[in-house]
């Protein structure tokens, strides 16, 4: 893993301002979040074991796609801060890509999806349905909404696929007893390869127009 990812003990580069934390820093809690604006490019705010990374994708369309093709990624504008609110977040202006494999989960936006006309939505949607699920990606909690083809039930994400990554639509991650990212994000993109456990919060699936 690039840049020390998985662990904080291992070695990771020297960056600017991003010296110990001093108690009242740690105090405060999470540190406020960096705004990445991408003139081109997708936006991402990214979470590995121990890392929260937000900076720029240079990729276009679906942001799902890019990850599921598992080819390293061209980032810029990136900054990082451990996932313990100890430090603030600092530019690394030497990370210029990033292996989608360290990426446990991904909290994206409207603007990870293209732009649809109204007869392009009807073209692509499918009929899937709703299930209300609590997932364990650790060290995170994703509960949220993941819709899925008639027959396919939630458990079956724990089997291999082709794709790595899959949505969860109006969801939240925790950190122990702590919210990731806002309250309610509008899809968080979860790395299977992490996937440890699955629940299913209600019993009946719901039907759902959705395109994911």
């Amino acid at each position: 893993m690039p840049f020390g990812f998985g662990k904080r003990d291992d070695k990771a580069p020297a960056v600017a301002g991003a010296g110990p934390a001093s108690p009242a820093t740690a105090a405060a809690g999470p540190a406020a979040v960096p705004t990445a604006v991408a003139a081109d490019g997708i936006s991402f705010d990214g979470l590995t074991e121990e890392w929260r990374l937000v900076g720029v994708m240079d990729v276009s369309g679906r942001l799902s796609d890019a990850l599921n093709r598992r080819d390293a990624i061209g980032i810029r504008d990136v900054s990082w801060a451990p996932l313990d609110g100890s430090e603030p977040f600092s530019l690394v202006p030497g990370l210029r890509s990033i292996d989608p494999y360290d990426l446990i989960v991904v909290l994206a936006g409207e603007g990870s999806l293209p732009v649809f006309s109204n007869d392009e939505k009807a073209a692509h949607r499918v009929h899937k349905l709703s299930y209300e699920v609590t997932l364990e990606v650790p060290p995170f909690r994703v509960s949220g909404t993941v819709h899925l083809f008639p027959g396919s039930e939630p458990e079956r994400l724990l089997d291999r696929s082709n794709d790595m990554f899959f949505p969860v639509t109006g969801g939240i991650v925790m950190l122990n007893d702590r919210r990731i990212g806002d309250a309610q994000e509008n899809t968080i993109l979860v790395n299977r390869q992490y996937l440890r456990r699955v629940e299913q919060v209600d019993g009946d699936a719901a039907g759902d127009g959705s395109r994911t």
